[in-house]
């Protein structure tokens, strides 16, 4: 489904304007994502607790369309992670926008992960507990790569997409659990699961039943991921967008523009008055 926003004109556009009249709007027919169709969007989204964005994307393409909207993000998870980070709504707005892959869950329910599998080389290495050897460690480490390259390896790659990530991660899984789910990233911000403690759920396995249950949560564990690192918060909190796409993109950041596209997300969603309501 093909993600419909301000300046677009297609039929794609029209069939939205006609779902939104059928939900009470009054807008012309007339192929054109203008100024109208853009608050129309935001006052359903409004109306269904979806993100208030204005943007159509799948999930509110799915609602028009009476699809089950149970376990998506809701606008008050975004308005609620403003208030408790101190920032303004058009800045939460900006990274969910620039930051989430789009969705959570695949199309059988199960969220969307990537298993790493240069991180549970890392992690089968990691000393956990008093007495462990650390040569010991690394020697099995090193034993599993050689036999299980795919799923145990120093360098990253290797990876399938989609619903065979799970599959990757459930033979992972019969090497070291907890490694195992540790080494993958979860839901709509890609949270690795080694975070687990420092976001402060008990166990790694209350981590990954939290990103399985629904956006809100995941959404949830990123807001903790900013609260819990004071430099990215501090930048998140100044509005500099390149410090803070570096530090969550990493070094590559410029050559997709994370920072160019979460400062022009935030001038909109600022311009358009409805970004607003949490003091900068």
């Amino acid at each position: 489904m093909t993600t419909l926003r301000h300046g677009d004109r297609s039929r794609a556009v029209r069939t939205l304007q006609k779902n939104l009249n059928n939900h009470g709007a009054k807008l012309d027919v007339d192929g054109s994502y203008g100024d109208d169709t853009e608050a129309a969007v935001r006052a359903y989204q409004l109306k269904v607790g979806l993100v208030a964005d204005g943007v159509a994307g799948n999930k509110t393409q799915t609602s028009l369309a009476g699809g089950d909207c149970a376990k998506l993000l809701r606008n008050n998870d975004l308005t609620a992670a403003a208030e408790r980070l101190g920032v303004p709504l058009a800045s939460i707005y900006a990274i969910n926008e620039v930051e989430s892959k789009g969705k959570g869950f695949l199309g059988n329910g199960k969220p969307v992960i990537l298993f790493e599998r240069h991180v549970m080389y890392r992690q089968l290495a990691k000393v956990r507990h008093e007495g462990d050897d650390p040569a010991e460690l690394k020697r099995q480490a090193d034993q599993l790569a050689a036999v299980n390259p795919a799923l145990v390896n120093p360098k990253s790659g290797g990876y399938s997409g989609g619903t065979a990530e799970h599959q990757r991660l459930a033979m992972a899984r019969l090497i070291d659990d907890t490694a195992a789910l540790e080494s993958a990233s979860w839901g709509a911000f890609q949270i690795m699961g080694f975070h687990w403690q420092r976001l402060g759920y008990t166990r790694m396995q209350d981590f990954v039943a939290a990103m399985s249950a629904s956006e809100s949560q995941q959404f949830d564990a990123f807001t903790r991921f900013i609260e819990t690192d004071p430099v990215l918060h501090k930048a998140l909190k100044a509005r500099k967008w390149a410090e803070f796409a570096k530090l969550y993109n990493g070094p590559d950041y410029q050559r997709n523009l994370y920072d160019v596209k979460l400062q022009r997300a935030y001038e909109r969603h600022a311009d358009c008055g409805c970004g607003q309501g949490v003091a900068a």
